[in-house]
């Protein structure tokens, strides 16, 4: 048997080796370290040789810079093909965006595009390739390819999920738990009678607690549901500043998971009683003012200094002077105005729904006699303020 040329592959053996010298199966390499031999314990004949000859031998150099991973899976894949092994170790190597259809590999590689599209038939098969039809955003209809370096029939079951398995497809996302509602606050107590000062005044009281404590700071709900709590200590004659004492004083070091129920359960166990019942005060008696007298008409009245009488204050337009117009020998209802000089006298008063009432008017001016009854009376004697125009 002649030896192949160094280089060259051996026919017999159907790898490409790296050769010195001599004939690689009549040359133990020292360079490879001895294995330990695997102790069996069924196998302790002393005549029975162990087999030394034939197997493969690797002399690898560690990759720094352009290489690929191939996962034992595809390169030893007990049912793929040897061209879709290769087809799949090729298309692993390519880099992104590269062109992976069968007219470009067909014109790479001498296998003809039966051969290669039936090798990656092969390869979509068992998971290491996927090709989908999409639309470009111009329009055109392209076929996308995936090249998958570790399948999803591949992967143990229990391996976390990482980049290189990019190709398994995505289990759908289990929906998010809905949080459980929020437990409601407790029941605090309510006024006997919510003013609107009183939940406004209550309500600031509540929005002013964070400035003493900085836990305390409250939603707009939460202090809707305080409010009327506060309220009834306010109708209570508590305090504002001892409210806010009761409710900010001895909080849990801890910390406070939610004021709000806190300050719940506080206005409702800490509710001080009802003020004690205290009686009106009497109302404080009138004032009785002196009698005055007013010279003009000679009409008493009651007021606290001297000065004009109510009908004749010129500070009051148009209040005419009312009083029963006492003559010599008649005394007449009837009303006279002091600066204008016009009046009127009444008679015939009766009974009405409404009260008495006089059923006569007879109007009169300055000087005029009027005539009552079988009395004629003059009006020229009565009094009239002086006229300071004429004086």
């Amino acid at each position: 048997m002649r030896r192949p040329p160094p280089g060259l592959a051996s026919h017999c053996e159907g790898l490409t080796t790296k050769e010195a010298g001599t004939f690689p199966m009549d040359t133990q390499n020292p360079s490879v370290p001895p294995h330990a031999q695997a102790h069996d314990a069924g196998n302790k004949h002393p005549n029975r040789a162990h087999r030394t000859t034939g197997g493969l031998q690797h002399d690898n150099t560690r990759h720094t810079t352009r290489f690929t991973v191939i996962g034992n899976h595809l390169a030893q894949h007990p049912e793929l093909s040897l061209l879709a092994i290769g087809l799949g170790t090729h298309l692993q190597s390519l880099p992104k965006g590269a062109p992976a259809d069968i007219k470009t590999l067909a014109a790479r590689f001498p296998e003809g595009a039966a051969r290669i599209a039936a090798a990656l038939r092969e390869l979509e098969a068992h998971g290491y390739l996927r090709r989908e039809r999409v639309r470009t955003s111009t329009g055109r209809i392209v076929t996308r390819t995936t090249s998958c370096n570790q399948p999803a029939a591949a992967r143990h079951p229990t391996e976390a999920p990482t980049r290189a398995a990019a190709c398994e497809e995505r289990a759908p996302r289990p929906k998010r738990e809905q949080r459980a509602p929020r437990k409601p606050l407790p029941a605090v107590p309510s006024p006997a009678y919510a003013a609107p000062e009183l939940l406004r005044a209550a309500t600031d009281l509540l929005a002013d607690l964070h400035r003493h404590d900085s836990r305390l700071l409250l939603s707009t709900g939460d202090t809707a549901h305080l409010a009327p709590g506060v309220a009834a200590w306010l109708e209570r004659d508590v305090a504002p500043a001892a409210v806010r004492r009761a409710l900010t004083a001895d909080l849990p070091p801890e910390g406070v998971r939610r004021p709000a129920a806190l300050l719940a359960r506080r206005l409702a166990d800490r509710l001080p009683p009802p003020p004690p019942f205290r009686a009106p005060a009497a109302a404080p008696p009138p004032v009785r003012h002196p009698l005055q007298n007013w010279d003009g008409c000679d009409h008493a009245f009651r007021a606290p200094h001297p000065g004009r009488c109510r009908a004749c204050r010129t500070d009051l337009q148009g209040v005419a002077w009312h009083e029963r117009i006492a003559w010599t020998d008649i005394e007449v209802p009837g009303s006279f105005d002091l600066r204008t000089g016009t009046g009127a006298v009444f008679t015939d008063m009766h009974s009405t729904p409404g009260g008495p009432r006089y059923a006569v008017r007879k109007n009169f001016v300055h000087g005029e006699d009027v005539t009552i009854g079988e009395w004629t009376i003059s009006t020229s004697g009565l009094p009239r303020y002086q006229d300071d125009s004429a004086s």
